[in-house]
């Protein structure tokens, strides 16, 4: 129970960190965490008669608000937390467990990676955790947080999962650490520049949730949980309530500019739209022009894209493509709705996005939202242009409904481009090109823009005020809890990683 004594567990505690034994109480109900192999040690003979307690790991399985979860913490006053083949096994059989049982995994990880005087064996209980952690993927939710350093093989497995969650100080990623990099390229650099949980957050986006310490990683992981299923044949926790409020929302009229080319911030749309306007958000540093999150609306969880214009002008790039895509598929996988608000120019341009692939990255928006048969609901804000309107899920895509407001833009391109392409010679031959230039936008946006020329075509499914945003959404999404929808069998898709 001790781990690896009383003098190491102080030291931790004078660094602000818990234990692993502490970091799962403070998951767990009070009395409800059942351990499992504790008294597991390990067979290998260059460690001798050695005692490693628990072989440095602590599994088991216990209630979070009511809901049974398997979880697992790293010891890393234990031979520094690294895996051997006992603690791997221990790992894969609570793995099992969570798969049988149909309940999520949470894995506290702190490890200094493989247990070295283990060689192969060590190695191979890598490959087991890794094969385990694919096989769980879209079957339970599994849930990493990282609260100490992972270093090699023990930063794959938390990359398996689906969420990772990192504490701002003394946790580090990385596969190989600042000694080894400069040993083999010659280049200086710390465990922070390249593994540090601000740098995984915003700039190599492997971290969905920072954390402040252990203990806010322990409310994260809590708050996310109760937005998901246990497994994916079970619907997400919607709180339904009795009579839905479809009260007229006058507030949100009031957030739309006046000008069209005024950027609208999107996070005042979502404050009005989701309940007590609490949003989740995933990946909140990384791409910021595409905010993730769930939420619910009238009691229904959803999970909620939204370009957001004052960054990039919400134009989607390589970064928004792929955080996009990937939510979008999480949520398929464990059955919750999508509600995706549309205020978006373009896929960003630039030599940059074109020489890093923004076809193939791009190109996951769209196989993530046409594979996805969860119900699906789209509201175009204010502009939707060429490909960026199908990779925002329009109804070619699948979505079951597509609501726009009166003054939203769907085209194959902005008013300003368009012109210029086809009244080159009227603005050529005009006496002031400015007003004219001007006239012609406006009779583009009416004639050829409009929303209503959409809802004509049976493109739009209609066009609501701003003010019918959250009333049109929560009736929709409560009528949509009945949708099945099959797909032609097949192994699975080929997406374009």
């Amino acid at each position: 129970m001790a781990g690896g004594g009383e003098a190491a567990q102080e030291k931790r505690h004078a660094r602000g960190l818990l234990t692993a034994r502490e970091r799962l109480d403070r998951l767990f109900q009070r009395g409800t965490f059942q351990e499992s192999g504790m008294h597991a040690h390990h067979d290998c003979r260059d460690l001798g008669d050695k005692t490693l307690p628990a072989d440095g790991v602590v599994t088991g399985t216990g209630y979070v608000d009511n809901e049974l979860v398997a979880a697992f913490a790293q010891d890393a006053t234990v031979a520094a937390g690294t895996l051997g083949h006992t603690h791997a096994m221990k790992i894969v059989e609570l793995m099992g467990t969570a798969t049988r049982l149909g309940i999520p995994l949470v894995a506290f990880q702190e490890s200094g990676g493989a247990r070295i005087q283990e060689g192969v064996d060590a190695l191979s209980g890598y490959g087991e955790v890794f094969y385990q952690n694919v096989l769980m993927s879209g079957v339970v939710p599994q849930i990493a947080v990282i609260c100490g350093p992972c270093a090699g093989g023990a930063a794959y497995s938390p990359a398996l999962m689906d969420f990772i969650v990192m504490t701002r100080e003394n946790a580090q990623m990385f596969i190989t650490g600042p000694q080894v990099i400069r040993a083999v390229t010659g280049r200086a650099t710390t465990a922070e520049e390249i593994g540090g949980a601000q740098m995984h957050a915003s700039v190599s986006g492997n971290v969905h949730f920072l954390a402040d310490d252990d203990e806010h990683a322990v409310e994260i992981v809590r708050d996310l949980l109760s937005y998901l299923p246990t497994n994916n044949t079970e619907d997400p926790p919607h709180r339904l309530t009795g009579e839905l409020r479809l009260d007229r929302d006058e507030g949100m009229n009031d957030l739309v500019p006046e000008d069209p080319s005024m950027p609208m911030d999107v996070r005042a749309v979502i404050d009005r739209l989701v309940d007590d306007g609490r949003l989740l958000e995933v990946q909140a540093d990384f791409a910021k022009n595409l905010i993730v999150g769930f939420a619910r609306i009238e009691g229904i969880v959803v999970g909620l894209l939204a370009n957001q214009p004052t960054h990039l002008a919400g134009a989607l790039d390589i970064d928004a493509s792929d955080k996009g895509a990937r939510f979008v598929r999480f949520c398929n996988a464990f059955n919750i709705p999508l509600v995706t608000l549309v205020d978006v120019p373009g896929f960003l341009p630039g030599v940059e996005q074109e020489r890093g692939g923004i076809i193939r990255h791009g190109a996951k928006m769209l196989f993530a939202y046409a594979s996805g048969t969860v119900p699906k609901f789209t509201v175009i804000l204010r502009k939707a242009y060429g490909g960026s309107y199908l990779a925002m899920c329009s109804k070619e895509m699948g979505t079951d409904a597509v609501y726009a407001w009166p003054g939203a833009e769907i085209a194959v391109m902005g008013g300003a481009g368009a012109v210029n392409i086809l009244y080159r010679r009227e603005l050529e031959n005009a006496e002031d090109v400015e007003a004219t230039r001007a006239e012609l936008i406006e009779r583009y946006r009416e004639e050829h823009a409009t929303p209503y020329r959409s809802a004509a075509r049976g493109y739009i499914t209609d066009v609501i005020d701003p003010s019918e945003t959250r009333a049109t959404l929560a009736l929709g999404l409560r009528k949509s809890l009945t949708k099945r929808e099959l797909r032609p069998a097949k192994k699975h898709g080929n997406i374009p990683l």
